[in-house]
């Protein structure tokens, strides 16, 4: 039969000092919990460290791994077709005879109706110094303006 720890027992657990597994003398406990030991070998004091468990081997392990399952492109939409239905819908409300036709040195304000020679006909969405954002058919292009 084991008789229970108390100040004075002797212990096997990590020297702070050694820094390898040492016999302890128990110096203070708290209840039932060891609190202070003192090596044995160097005769230093410190908190009490509990040896660790020893780690199981990975090999040993018999662990189901998950499955990986593939992305899905649904979750984001896609800015090319959010830009074409957003054009769609509000292309109905444009007259093309009053659309400025594109040019560099120009300014723009927002919702100016814009004909670009590449790009066709467009609304400007957003003002920047020295640029314009632009939603296009074929999306948002940011163009240079003066």
């Amino acid at each position: 039969m084991r008789r229970p720890l108390s100040a004075g027992s002797i212990i096997e657990t990590q020297c702070t000092r050694c820094r390898a597994l040492m016999n302890h003398t128990i110096v203070a406990m708290v209840g039932e919990k060891i609190v202070r030991v003192e090596c044995n070998t160097c005769h230093s004091m410190h908190n009490y460290h509990p040896v660790k468990a020893a780690k199981e081997p990975a090999a040993a392990r018999t662990t189901l791994k998950k499955t990986a399952t593939p992305r899905t492109r649904t979750a984001k939409a896609d800015p090319v077709a959010a830009a074409a239905a957003e054009w769609e819908a509000l292309q109905p409300g444009w007259d093309p005879e009053k659309a400025i036709p594109y040019d560099m040195e120009r300014k723009y304000r927002v919702n100016n109706l814009l004909l670009h020679p590449l790009f066709g006909l467009g609304i400007v969405q957003l003002v920047l110094p020295n640029k314009i954002d632009v939603l296009f058919k074929g999306g948002k292009k940011r163009l240079r303006c003066g």
